[in-house]
């Protein structure tokens, strides 16, 4: 039996607007659903150049899950280690979805905390497609 990789999980970091909270919470929803299966990359660190970081992005399949077109944390994760196994831009998913972004970029109310939880299911069917095709 085949031992599927543990998938690297980088969210945004943004603080300019609601869509980078939500990428970060939708984030740790997924940790705290898959513990055993993922992990998170400090993006602030692995533009530092911490080494552990880049190692683990170089060795294991990532999702990059950016707040929006700029597509950052996608770029960091290909310019340091490689292409990212996977990518959500969160901005044009709500679009997809046809969904406003929550007006706070610090705290999310409840239907913010429901757009989180919608994103983590995608971020979860990623992780799922990406173990599967190894």
């Amino acid at each position: 039996m085949k031992v599927k990789p543990k998938v690297g999980v980088v969210s945004c970091s943004g603080e300019c607007c609601s869509l980078g909270t939500i990428s970060r919470i939708a984030t740790r929803f997924t940790l705290e659903n898959l513990p055993n299966q993922t992990v998170t990359i400090c993006l602030p660190l692995f533009l530092a150049g911490e080494t552990q970081e880049h190692g683990f992005a170089k060795e294991h399949p990532t999702i990059a899950v950016d707040g929006c077109g700029k597509l950052c944390v996608k770029k960091a994760i290909t310019k340091y280690s490689k292409e990212p196994a996977a990518s959500i831009d969160v901005e044009s998913v709500l679009s997809e979805w046809n969904i406003k972004a929550p007006k706070d970029r610090r705290v999310l109310n409840d239907e913010g905390l429901i757009i989180a939880e919608r994103l983590k299911a995608l971020i979860i069917s990623r992780v799922n497609q990406i173990q599967d095709g190894y």
